[in-house]
C-alpha cells in the first residue's frame, strides 16, 4: 500500500494499529463465551475489557524478541492486564484463530468499501448512458469504422459489466467473511466449538465448516479474482476514453484542473493521464489475483509461505481496486463531451458507414448474395481509392443509395434503454 494509490477509510482499515484492536475484539469476545461456559472467572473478563489496544510500537519491539506477532501481541496486551486475569487471554485458541477470524472481518468490511464505490462507479454510467441515449457517434470495430452507434449505447455496455462484477463481489464477500476459533490443528481439542460460534455471530461471520487450523484461501482467491474482474471491467472504460482522446478523434475530455500541464516541454499537451492510470492500476490486479491462486495450496494442516505474501496482496488489491473504482467513477462523472465531433466522424468516410444498409436493401430486393456483396464492395474500394461520395460510386455500380441517415441503425434502441433505465433503479 502506498498512499498515492490508496485512500484514507481503506488505509484506516488494514493500519497495523486497526489490526490489532480487532484481534482485542476478537479476545475478549472469546473470553466472554468462555465465561458463558463456566471456564473462565467473570472478573476475569472485566479486567481484559479494561485493556487498552496495545500499541503498535510497542508491539513492534516484543516482535525483535519473539520473531512472532500472535505472541507479540499477546504480551504487549497483557503487560495491561492483571496476572491473575492475563492467564485467561486466547485460551485455548492457536495464533490463527485470532489472525484469520480478524482478517475475515476486516476482508468483509474492505470489500463493503470497495462496493460501494463500484456502485458509485455504475450509477455514474447509467446517469451519463442515459444523458447521451441519443447522442450519435460512429461505432468502430478492429478500430475502423463500422455502423452508427450512441455514446449512450456504449457506457450502458460498460455499466452491465460493472454490475456484474458486482455481483461477483457480493459472492466473494460471503466467501471470505468466515472464522475459525478451533484450536491447533482445527479440532477443537482445547476449546468449544460454542466460543467460535459466539464470536464469529457477534462479528457478522461465517464459520469454516472443516477448518485446518487455518480459513481455506481459495476464499482469499475469489476474493482477487472479483477485485481483478472489476478492475478489468474499469480499464476496458478507460481505454476507450483512451483512444476516443486522441487528438484526431477527440470525442471526449478528462477533467483537468485549471493549474493541469500535461508536459514538461509541450504546453500543449492535454494526454488522457487518468485513463492511462486505471489501465496501469488492472494490470496490478491481475497480478495479486494470480498470487492468490499460488497460496491456496499448503502444507499438512498448514505452513506459513502464505503469510508474507497475504501482508501485500491482501491490503494491496483492495487499496488499489477501491482507488480505481472511486477514480473511474470521478472520470466518467464529470467527463465533457463533445456530441459535434462525434457527428463529424459520422460522416468522415463519404457515406460508407452505410454499406450494410445498402446491401440488406438489394438482398431484400432478391439480389443474390454474392453478387449483391461484391457490387457493394466495389463501390466501397473505389470511394476509398478516389475520395468520391460513396453515393457517386454506387450509382456507377446502378445502385442509389437508399436515404439513410445514422437514426436508421437505431430502430430499436428504445429496447436497450429500457434494460439501462431497469439498472438505474437498483441506484435510486
Amino acid at each position: 500500500m502506498i498512499p498515492r494509490y490508496t485512500l484514507p477509510e481503506m488505509a484506516d482499515l488494514f493500519a497495523d494499529q486497526s489490526r490489532y484492536a480487532t484481534w482485542v475484539e476478537v479476545e475478549i469476545l472469546a473470553t466472554e463465551a468462555q465465561v458463558r461456559l463456566g471456564h473462565v472467572p467473570a472478573e476475569a473478563l472485566a479486567d481484559i475489557r479494561r485493556a487498552p489496544v496495545p500499541l503498535a510500537a510497542r508491539v513492534a519491539e516484543f516482535e525483535k524478541e519473539r520473531d512472532h506477532e500472535v505472541l507479540s501481541f499477546l504480551a504487549a496486551y497483557c503487560e495491561n492486564i492483571p496476572e491473575s486475569s492475563a492467564r485467561w487471554v486466547h485460551l485455548g485458541m492457536t495464533s490463527y484463530d485470532l489472525v484469520d477470524t480478524s482478517l475475515g472481518h476486516t476482508l468483509a468490511r474492505a470489500t463493503d468499501l470497495l462496493v460501494a464505490a463500484g456502485r458509485r462507479l455504475r450509477r455514474a454510467l447509467t446517469g451519463t448512458a442515459l444523458a447521451h441515449w441519443d447522442t450519435v457517434m460512429v461505432g468502430r470495430t478492429h478500430g475502423v469504422h463500422a455502423e452508427p452507434t450512441t455514446f449512450g449505447h456504449k457506457l450502458g455496455g460498460y455499466a452491465f459489466a460493472v454490475d456484474r462484477s458486482l455481483t461477483r463481489l457480493a459472492a466473494a464477500r460471503d466467501a471470505v467473511a468466515v472464522g475459525t476459533i478451533s484450536g491447533s490443528v482445527g479440532t477443537y481439542a482445547l476449546i468449544d466449538p460454542a466460543v467460535e460460534a459466539h464470536v464469529c455471530r457477534a462479528l457478522g461471520l461465517g464459520v469454516e465448516p472443516v477448518p485446518s487450523q487455518v480459513v481455506a484461501r481459495d476464499r482469499h482467491a475469489q476474493l482477487l479474482q472479483a477485485v481483478a474482474a472489476l478492475g478489468a471491467c474499469i480499464e476496458q472504460i478507460a481505454l476507450e476514453l483512451r483512444l476516443l482522446q486522441r487528438t484526431e478523434v477527440r470525442e471526449v475530455e478528462e477533467p483537468r484542473a485549471s493549474a493541469y500541464q500535461g508536459s514538461s516541454a509541450m504546453p500543449h499537451k492535454r494526454n488522457p493521464t487518468t485513463s492511462e492510470r486505471l489501465c496501469g492500476l488492472a494490470r496490478l490486479l491481475r497480478g495479486y489475483a494470480t498470487t492468490a491462486l499460488e497460496n491456496v495450496a499448503l502444507w499438512h494442516e498448514r505452513d506459513l509461505a502464505h503469510q508474507s505474501v497475504e501482508r501485500v496482496i491482501l491490503p494491496d488489491s483492495l487499496s488499489v481496486g477501491h482507488f480505481q473504482a472511486t477514480k473511474a467513477a470521478e472520470l466518467v462523472e464529470s467527463l465533457t463531451v463533445h456530441p459535434q465531433r462525434m457527428r463529424a466522424h459520422i460522416d468522415a468516410t463519404d457515406g460508407l458507414i452505410y454499406s450494410s444498409s445498402v446491401l440488406a436493401e438489394l438482398l431484400g430486393e432478391g439480389t443474390e448474395r454474392e453478387r449483391a456483396y461484391r457490387s457493394v464492395q466495389a463501390a466501397a474500394n473505389r470511394t476509398i481509392a478516389t475520395g468520391e461520395h460513396f453515393a457517386t460510386t454506387l450509382a456507377q455500380e446502378g445502385i442509389d443509395l437508399p436515404a439513410l441517415g445514422p437514426e436508421r441503425f437505431l430502430t430499436h434502441h428504445d429496447v436497450l434503454r429500457s434494460r439501462l433505465e431497469k439498472l438505474r433503479e437498483l441506484d435510486d
